[in-house]
């Protein structure tokens, strides 16, 4: 079955399933410092780690809350993150990922950072569901008439529309504020950074060299000498 999934797709499927394991091994004052917290001038609230360090964006996608987070997180990595990398090869697709990632990361910490500053709560964020957003409108910007089945209920569809429906909700719970443990607006920063990068992508390939220069015209009266 893993042999079957694309490198950087296992990979990371591989590395979240470890670490998750290790959440329930090791005591719990390690996860701390790889959590995702708000900036907070007043310094740590919870003990030490408690605090925004630059790398929580990253490692705070690597952990999960509990059994049903972490398998939905990877059952939509294999299911849009695999096609992806397929289409696109590993190194592309670990740069999506990681942009996603990053910003879903970075949505959450204005949000929470903001929240703070004005209520003085403080918490910290984990999961991988804003990659995972990502990878939903990157699946939908990618192969816009797939068919797609959604699991609750199942109903087939459009990639482009189970892309656009996914964002939809995110945005209309967000605002809401009926699900407080959920960081809808790190799903919407996941699929804001990248749709963006498509965007960029799609105006000059990645790698692609800069197109070369006009050449001068040599004036008709000179000769070259070689």
């Amino acid at each position: 079955m893993l042999s079957r999934i694309p490198p950087v797709t296992r990979a990371l499927l591989i590395a979240n399933i470890a670490i998750f394991l290790l959440q329930y091994v090791v005591p719990t004052a390690w996860q701390v410092p790889l959590q995702l917290w708000p900036v907070m001038p007043d310094g740590p609230e919870f003990g030490p780690g408690s605090t925004f360090l630059p790398w929580q964006p990253f490692t705070s996608g690597f952990l999960h809350a509990d059994l049903p987070h972490v398998a939905f997180n990877m059952l939509g990595l294999v299911m849009f993150g695999a096609p992806l990398e397929y289409e696109w090869r590993a190194r592309r697709f670990l740069v999506y990922y990681a942009a996603c990632l990053l910003g879903a990361g970075l949505c959450q910490l204005a949000l929470a950072t903001w929240s703070a500053s004005h209520d003085g709560v403080a918490y910290a964020t984990i999961g991988a569901s804003g990659a995972i957003y990502g990878l939903i409108l990157g699946f939908g910007m990618t192969f816009p008439n797939r068919r797609v089945m959604l699991l609750f209920p199942p109903i087939p569809m459009k990639a482009r529309t189970l892309a656009i429906v996914f964002g939809v909700m995110a945005l209309a719970v967000g605002l809401s504020g009926r699900e407080p443990g959920v960081a809808h607006f790190a799903h919407l920063g996941g699929m804001l950074s990248g749709g963006l990068l498509i965007l960029a992508w799609r105006r000059r390939p990645p790698g692609a060299s800069p197109p070369a220069p006009p050449r001068r015209k040599r004036p008709s009266h000179l000769r070259v000498v070689k």
